[in-house]
């Protein structure tokens, strides 16, 4: 049986560190520690975002993360109380679907974010944050439109 947790399980770390463990090998060779803008690039990786990681290793944006997950979890399991088990089913083959069906190339500006689609099953077509502001196209690098090709369909 699922519990209606309202705030997340404590299982975020008292620590931070700018230096990822994949972050060290990306490192200049005269430095190892420090970040290689020119290697690594300027922003976070676009491929990252699509993923559904967070877009660093904050552990307040992963705190988020898990607080925007319990809060869904808890909306489902008070409609599968509420309705039955058919109604979270259903909502989720339907973001399912959404999420699967639209696909625009990042060169074109898509992947930077959820659609109209998706944000309205989810229940968050009334709210602006950040992201919607600050899409963060000036800092990502440049992805060719045939190597993200290759990639959705696995070539």
């Amino acid at each position: 049986m699922s519990s209606l947790r309202i705030v997340p399980a404590e299982s975020y770390t008292s620590s931070f560190t700018h230096i990822g463990p994949d972050e060290r090998s990306k490192g200049a060779p005269s430095a190892p520690g420090l970040h290689d803008t020119l290697r690594a690039g300027v922003g976070p990786s676009p491929f990252a975002e699509a993923a559904g990681k967070p877009a660093s290793a904050h552990p307040l944006e992963a705190r988020l993360k898990q607080w925007e997950a319990t809060r869904e979890a808890l909306r489902m399991e008070t409609l599968r109380r509420t309705y039955g088990i058919a109604e979270p089913i259903r909502r989720g083959m339907e973001l399912k679907i959404t999420r699967d069906g639209e696909w625009r190339p990042m060169s074109l500006g898509g992947g930077s974010g959820p659609s109209v689609h998706e944000e309205i099953l989810a229940g968050r077509e009334d709210t602006i944050t950040w992201e919607d502001v600050f899409t963060g196209e000036d800092s990502r690098a440049d992805v060719p439109l045939h190597d993200e090709m290759e990639r959705k369909l696995k070539m």
